[in-house]
């Protein structure tokens, strides 16, 4: 063999091995421990044992016929490989090392310059714009979405001038996907706002903190483990993160520091001059990650994002996940879906503008969603029988798919044997009351949404548009108030944003302490105190608890507010003065006091 041919058959041998291991990992669930780790580690060395062999003999290569997409297309499996492993792991310097190969994939053109009758390699670049969209989102790199989103949409103006024969109707889908979706997320409309990850600057609380650190309960939880769902028709979403899961999966992990994500222009430049990567040599930095971490924070905990998946899928991967949680570990199960699928549910929401008299006969007038709500309202004081049990459920299918798509309360109960933390976002939530006190072994926390949402108006009042109200408000309080009053935040209002912020930092970091000393805080809160995903989430469903009880008269309300189960404190209740004297600052300092009722008003 003429040694001019051994590079590029070494080459091609080496490029179907990987390719060969890439298929076996490809499809692999995302959930459980063990899945896939074995082959991942043997596809990755593959592949970077093929990135090596490239870079060591470019010349040859590029002599024997390589196209500069062939090495964009390895540096995009290695991307997807990292991005695979951050799904299965929430490791965030597996998201970060996608980044940079994605980035580096457009930054140095791989696939721009070949030719435009080539449909394959087309396709193969319209799935990297794909990619690195969903990559971008998650990292909150606002300024490359917005590149990459006029890349893909010149990308698929040329392609269907140039294959007219082919129809390109589910790349444009792909482009309205993205752009409604950037369109509703704050990190877009408000780029002043605070991430929805947790900060350790903006959400660590001085105050609170001493008291945080001595806070010890008879036992402690260490949160380990997530179940990330949400199943609505026609919801906002972006491949399969829809807007809810989007928000809650950034709420549950930790801010990322080093320079890497300090804001900064997509395209690089050097003394005012973009940089042509288009003859650079393939070279990618494999240890940048290792400057764009930060070793002091702890690992996020593990998360499975489920886009509609089957009942039984959805009830075997929180099954695996629970046989899989550490010992003294809690599991976070999340779950955004309608209720019966009788109800026209994201469009029964409520105003609350009007007299007390109005906002009465629009109470009474939804008769029949109170009686829906009777059977489950009737046993709260009795005892419960098993039928109590598989009344109400979360729909998880198509329309008219019948019980076979139902999720009962009833069918969460076997998974009460391991401590969990459920937040029901739901318009029949409240059907999970009868969780409580059900238990098979540890006993349960409970976060359960309002039946309907509460707006000023109706511009604002479309959960399929906007995401869920009580999913923001556990998100993004701030966000999720202004959106609720109709008070337009832009970004000039970045003074008003952050004396806002203020005023919530100073009650939050009040009723930890609260929480912290109250003699009367359940075990079940108790024991997940300590973590900082868990102790937010809780403070954060004071403020909404208490929101929403200043803006509703108290007769009638129950089906507009959120329940939490074990009870918290009185001391924390929405008419206490601690917690009242927040929402009442807060609409003072917007100037939308009209909107509510206080206790001595």
């Amino acid at each position: 063999m003429a040694e001019e041919d051994v590079v590029p058959k070494t080459f091609r041998a080496l490029v179907e091995s990987a390719d060969r291991k890439f298929a076996r990992v490809r499809d692999l669930p995302s959930y459980g421990r063990a899945q896939g780790q074995h082959y991942f580690q043997k596809v990755f060395k593959a592949y970077m044992r093929l990135w090596k062999y490239q870079q060591e003999h470019r010349p040859e290569l590029v002599k024997a016929g390589l196209n500069r997409w062939e090495i964009g297309e390895i540096a995009g499996r290695i991307g997807q490989l990292y991005f695979g492993q951050y799904m299965r792991t929430s490791e965030a310097r597996f998201l970060v090392e996608a980044y940079i190969f994605y980035e580096a994939i457009l930054k140095r053109r791989y696939f721009e310059g070949c030719g435009v009758k080539d449909l394959r390699v087309r396709f193969k670049e319209l799935r990297f714009y794909a990619r690195f969209l969903l990559v971008s989102l998650i990292l909150n790199r606002t300024e490359m979405v917005k590149v990459v989103v006029e890349k893909l949409r010149a990308l698929i103006y040329d392609c269907k001038a140039n294959f007219r024969e082919t129809n390109f109707k589910e790349w444009k889908l792909v482009e309205q996907e993205i752009l409604r979706f950037i369109n509703i997320d704050t990190t877009f409309t408000i780029p002043s706002s605070r991430p929805f990850r947790y900060c350790a600057m903006l959400n660590c609380h001085p105050n609170s903190v001493p008291y945080v650190a001595r806070f010890h309960a008879k036992k402690v939880l260490k949160f380990r483990g997530a179940i990330l769902m949400s199943y609505h028709r026609n919801e906002v979403k972006f491949a399969e993160l829809t807007l809810d899961v989007y928000r809650m999966l950034q709420c549950l992990e930790w801010e990322p520091s080093g320079s890497f994500y300090q804001k900064h222009p997509a395209e690089p430049k050097e003394n005012g001059v973009a940089v042509d990567y288009s003859g650079a040599s393939g070279l990618i930095d494999m240890n940048l990650a290792a400057d764009m971490t930060d070793p002091a924070l702890p690992p996020n905990p593990r998360k499975a994002i489920l886009y509609r998946p089957s009942l039984t899928h959805l009830i075997a991967v929180m099954a695996t996940i629970c046989e899989e949680l550490p010992p003294e570990s809690i599991m976070l199960v999340y779950l955004s879906a309608s209720g019966k699928p009788g109800q026209i549910n994201t469009s029964h929401v409520e105003t609350s503008g009007g007299s007390r008299r109005t906002r009465k006969s629009m109470l009474t007038s939804h008769s029949s969603l109170e009686q829906n709500c009777s059977a489950t309202e009737s046993h709260i004081n009795g005892v419960k029988g098993p039928s109590d049990y598989y009344n109400d459920y979360l729909w998880l299918g198509p329309k008219g798919n019948g019980g076979s798509s139902n999720l009962y309360p009833g069918d969460i109960i076997p998974f009460t044997r391991r401590p969990l933390f459920l937040i029901i976002d739901s318009d029949s939530s409240h059907a999970f009351k009868v969780l409580h006190g059900a238990e098979r072994g540890e006993k349960a926390a409970l976060l359960l949404s309002p039946l309907r949402p509460t707006f000023k108006g109706p511009s604002s009042a479309d959960m399929t548009q906007n995401g869920s109200q009580f999913t923001l408000f556990l998100t993004a309080p701030l966000l999720a108030f202004c959106q609720m009053v109709g008070f337009s935040l832009t970004d000039s209002d970045t003074e008003v944003l952050n004396s806002a912020e203020s005023i919530l930092s100073t009650a939050f970091s009040k009723w930890e302490v609260i929480l912290c000393k109250s003699p009367s805080l359940d075990l079940v809160w108790a024991q997940v105190l300590s973590d900082p995903f868990l102790r937010r989430l809780i403070v954060r469903f004071i403020f909404c608890r208490a929101v929403l009880s200043a803006i509703w008269p108290p007769e009638g309300s129950d089906q507009y507010l959120p329940l939490c189960l074990p009870q918290l404190p009185n001391s924390l209740s929405p008419k206490s003065d601690v917690v009242q004297s927040c929402v009442s600052q807060l609409a003072d300092h917007l100037k939308v006091s009209n909107y509510f009722h206080f206790g001595d008003s």
